[in-house]
């Protein structure tokens, strides 16, 4: 009997619809940008299928069009593909400007997280000579230990609350998802719920208050 067992892990549903849709979603190498409104299309055609729901294939879709092999093909040229590998029309300028800012910025901040980590574990490795100066001993000082240093402020963008009453549709818009806003288009607008289409080809219903101008 063939099991019904949902997928949960990320991971897994990745490599689920790299087996089911090869010609879509590639599993190695360079990718291939994804047809606009793609999620509604992997949503139906597994809607008889158990192992996923549309909550994890989203999360997937999110994970694998946000990775840098994905990002890098976003590209001048480049064809969107459906799921059976039917080319879909070329990208527009917009949507391959923003891959690549969204790929430099990601890559800046690796690049300055693996220079930290370095930068922490050449500290923990000289802390020893450091403490052993005659002049680290007198540590009476109550005042350097009371002034404690601020830790920065995190930079956030100058971003307001949307006004339903004032969205209309083909509006650029930035949507909550995770840590940092996405930039996309407003497709529709059904009472509190926005469907926008972000920069990156996937089309998503989110409400009001997950919208920023």
């Amino acid at each position: 009997m063939e099991s019904t067992e949902k997928l949960t892990d990320t991971n897994a549903i990745l490599a689920y619809l790299y087996e089911t849709f090869p010609l879509c979603f590639i599993a190695e190498g360079e990718t291939k940008p994804l047809k606009i409104g793609l999620f509604q299309d992997l949503a139906d055609r597994l809607a008889d299928d158990s192992k996923v729901s549309k909550t994890q294939l989203r999360i997937a879709l999110r994970r694998y069009t946000s990775s840098w092999r994905y990002l890098k093909g976003v590209k001048a040229g480049a064809q969107r593909v459906d799921l059976d590998g039917n080319e879909c029309g070329e990208l527009e300028q917009e949507h391959i400007d923003h891959a690549q800012a969204t790929l430099k910025d990601s890559q800046e901040k690796a690049k300055a997280k693996r220079v930290a980590k370095a930068a922490a574990s050449k500290g923990e490795n000289s802390a020893p000579k450091a403490e052993k100066k005659p002049f680290k001993k007198p540590a009476p000082k109550r005042k350097s230990a009371a002034v404690k240093t601020a830790k920065p402020e995190t930079v956030v963008e100058n971003l307001v609350p949307a006004v339903l009453t004032e969205l209309k549709q083909n509006q650029r818009v930035n949507v909550k998802l995770g840590k940092s806003p996405v930039a996309g288009v407003v497709l529709d607008i059904k009472k509190e719920d926005v469907q926008v289409q972000l920069d990156s080809g996937l089309t998503i219903k989110v409400k009001i208050e997950h919208i920023l101008l």
